[in-house]
Formats: C-alpha cells, structure tokens, sequence
C-alpha cells in the first residue's frame, strides 16, 4: 500500500547561490539535487517506467559499443563550481570511469541521456540542452515518453544544438553519435 510523502523538512548547509562544495554537505535524504548557475533543483526518484527506459537503452547502448566505451546511469556531472547535473544516462570512454572517483567533467560525457518526466519537463526540454551544448557535450538525446516514447537527437553544432531530430515508436531509429547504433524507441517501454 502506498503512503504519502512526509512533510519534515530537510535542513540545508549552504546559502544561494550554492556551489558543488556545498552540494556535498547536503544529507542524503533520498532527493537527486542539480545545481543550476547556482540554483538548487529538487528531484524525486525516477518513477518504474522512468528506470525501465534507462535500463533498456543502457543494455542497447551498452550491445552496439565500440570496445572501449561504455554506458552509465544517474553519473555525477560537475560542470563548473555552481553547476552540477545529474544526467539519467551518459556513454563516457572507460578509461573516464577508472579515472572518476566522484563527479565526472563535461570532457568525459560523449552523450547525455535524459528521460522526460512530469517533475523534469522543463528543465529537460530547455535548461539541461542549453547546459549540456554549453559545455561542449556532443549528442544529446531526450525521451519524451508521452508521444509514444520519441527519441529527440539533437547534435552539437558549434556552441549550441541544432534542431532536434525526433524518433518515433514504431520507426527505426539509426544515430551515429556516440557510435553507430540502431533500435526501435518503441522497445524502450
């Protein structure tokens, strides 16, 4: 049976705007906390289908990889000292991983992989394309599972994405960035 969620509070170290070192003295209370140019965003876990739809592209990603890279869940991303993210999927080189003890930099992160969710939306749709181009992260893909579920691939075009390109359930999705890789977005749910 489900219960509802609690209203204790969860007391914060820090002032805003926060910095990554303040993040670090957060408790973990079981909430996913990015930081924004210094604003605190605030996450719940991933829902099941959420995890389900990383769980599946994970594998998928993880069959068509070259020897030598490979594809990781919810990483630490530090992007600058008031910038800090937390993608729901990433492919990094391995030698990132091995070298990684906590966070990892927007050099290591070849894609970043989100899952739209109600509580995500708009950072997803907005905030977190504009961070990731910013920081130089070449492919972004983001999951709309509302339409069906449809991959949006958008590619690094100097400092910013082009326009997306949208794969729908039921079509062949073929992208050539991080590697070669080919899957029907429908197989994700």
């Amino acid at each position: 049976m489900a219960t509802e969620p609690t209203t204790a509070r969860t007391v914060l170290p820090g002032v805003p705007p926060f910095t990554v070192d303040d993040l670090l003295k957060f408790p973990d209370d079981g909430n996913r906390y990015e930081l924004f140019n210094g604003s605190l965003l605030v996450s719940p876990a991933p829902t099941p289908l959420h995890q389900r739809v990383i769980f599946r592209l994970q594998r998928i990603l993880d069959d068509a990889a070259p020897p030598g890279l490979e594809p990781l869940s919810t990483v630490n991303l530090r992007a600058g000292d008031k910038d800090y993210y937390i993608p729901d999927l990433v492919v990094v080189p391995e030698t990132a991983t091995e070298a990684a003890s906590l966070m990892f930099t927007p050099e290591d992160i070849l894609l970043a992989v989100e899952v739209v969710s109600p509580s995500t939306k708009i950072r997803d749709r907005a905030f977190k394309s504009e961070a990731y181009a910013a920081v130089g992260i070449s492919a972004y893909w983001r999951i709309e599972l509302d339409e069906g579920p449809t991959v949006y691939v958008y590619e690094l075009d100097g400092d910013s994405y082009g326009t997306p390109t949208p794969f729908k359930a039921g079509s062949v999705a073929t992208m050539a960035m991080p590697y070669p890789v080919t899957f029907d977005p429908g197989d994700l749910v």
